[in-house]
């Protein structure tokens, strides 16, 4: 078996352990929350006879191994379970975010990876230079402000002060699509910063390096250099801070949603977790996780085909 093949399997195997753990790891933590969604139901003034007859009929009286057995077979079929509180499927929980949440991610990736690299090749191209110490004060001051801080900034100044966005998406993401500009400067900001970073670091060792000299001395344009040989190296460990920025985007995302009122799996999520809706927190979380794992997965591939080559093709 070639030294890839058995990498790939390796690789696999342990991606394949990794989902197996996140039910597990899910149905723990969600078993760690304070109270139950029959607490929730309660009322203010909760009467414990009326506490319990609500957690029979929820099943909740239940052992925890018995609910984890039960929940984690009707995982394996493609059911993420039912609402306590509504009563509906969790899979129509996230037909409802989804949309909103992946238009909202899907145009923050589609800017972050051609704003990276065009800001860390022109930063490597003028290394020591001004622009090259304007490019990395200003990513790093940027990255250094948390998301809430800085979506609360750009609201007061471009909607409450100049009133050129709308400062919410009360009325909606498909009705009033510039309430999305906001969000994804805030979503943007850190990503564009740490990934620049990365690709100014790996084009200025690329650019060092012996193949780009062989190349140079084979006469290839450095447009040619830089482009094809110098950049696809440089980008091998952006690649894996892609995928956590992916990560990171599961987390970003319920914050902006929240802040931006936007109605996405990560405000569903908070409702959830405000009502002790256990099979929707848990549904949600697994999904969450899964992508996780996928994306790592996705990443290392990336990485490993982006990896240095000594061979300069003529």
């Amino acid at each position: 078996m070639s030294p890839l093949r058995s990498w790939l399997g390796r690789r696999l195997l342990l991606g394949l352990g990794q989902s197996a753990a996140v039910p597990a790891l899910v149905f723990v933590l969600t078993e760690a929350l304070p109270g139950d969604a029959a607490d929730a139901l309660a009322g203010d003034d909760p009467d414990p006879q009326r506490i319990a007859v609500i957690r029979q009929a929820m099943r909740l009286d239940r052992p925890a191994w018995e609910r984890f057995l039960h929940w984690s077979g009707d995982l394996l079929t493609g059911d993420l379970g039912t609402s306590l509180v509504s009563g509906r499927p969790v899979i129509s929980f996230l037909a409802d975010g989804l949309a909103p949440t992946l238009l909202l991610a899907a145009l923050t990736l589609a800017l972050l990876v051609p704003l990276s690299v065009s800001l860390g090749v022109l930063a490597a191209r003028r290394e020591g230079g001004p622009l090259d110490r304007l490019v990395s004060s200003t990513t790093l001051a940027v990255y250094a402000v948390p998301e809430f801080a800085l979506g609360v900034l750009l609201t007061t100044v471009f909607a409450l002060r100049l009133g050129w966005l709308p400062p919410t998406a009360i009325g909606g993401v498909w009705q009033q699509p510039a309430v999305l500009v906001l969000p994804v400067l805030v979503l943007l900001a850190r990503p564009v910063c740490s990934i620049s970073r990365l690709v100014r670091a790996g084009m200025i060792e690329a650019l060092a390096s012996p193949y780009v000299a062989q190349a140079r001395r084979y006469g290839l344009s450095e447009a040619r250099i830089r482009w094809t040989h110098a950049l696809p190296n440089a980008l091998a460990p952006a690649a894996q801070q892609l995928a956590r920025t992916c990560d990171w985007l599961l987390c970003g995302v319920i914050v902006v949603e929240t802040l931006f009122v936007i109605p996405g799996l990560g405000t569903v999520l908070l409702d959830a977790v405000a009502a002790r809706d256990v099979p929707v927190v848990q549904g949600l979380a697994v999904v969450f996780g899964l992508l996780t794992v996928a994306l790592n997965l996705a990443a290392d591939l990336a990485a490993r085909r982006l990896a240095p080559r000594s061979e300069v093709a003529a």
